[in-house]
């Protein structure tokens, strides 16, 4: 028998420096605004450059210049969040124009209800027009409702 459990959560580490960035990105995606996201994402990583060959000693001249640079890039990248939820929250990246609401959605519409001659309505309740006349005439109109009802095959009642 298979196990159907949902998996866990992911944990990553990241610096401490980009735990703030982190909880927005993922405020973002939980909100359902990926594709958004991953656009700004995009744009803000092509600006990095990845061709820097790096002296890894944490104390290196290279390692602490590099180091500020990326707090800069982290500081312009929490500007583009910024900008991107807002862009977000304005509906900008939306492509779906949103419906407009009804006042109340169960409301049915008006129907005009039309008179239906004699020689129409007999047929529908299998009666002949002179026979539907003479039931008219000696049922009052709740009666005639009534009786009408029972012999429709949709179960309306015909003034």
């Amino acid at each position: 028998m298979t196990d159907h459990k949902t998996p866990p959560s992911e944990m990553i580490r990241v610096p401490t420096a980009l735990i703030g960035a982190v909880r927005q990105l993922s405020q973002l995606h939980r909100e359902g605004h990926t594709i958004a996201l991953l656009q700004g994402l995009e744009e803000l990583i092509s600006r990095f450059d990845s061709n820097i060959d790096i002296d890894i000693t944490p104390s290196s001249k290279l390692v602490l210049q590099m180091d500020m640079r990326l707090e800069t890039k982290l500081d312009v990248m929490t500007k583009k969040l910024e900008l991107i939820e807002r862009a977000i929250s304005s509906n900008r990246y939306n492509s779906q124009p949103k419906q407009r609401r009804q006042a109340n959605p169960y409301q049915q519409p008006q129907v005009e209800l039309l008179a239906l001659p004699t020689e129409n309505l007999a047929p529908r309740l299998g009666l002949i027009p002179s026979s539907l006349t003479t039931e008219k005439e000696k049922l009052s109109p709740k009666e005639f409702i009534s009786w009408t009802r029972n012999r429709d095959p949709r179960g309306l009642g015909w003034e």
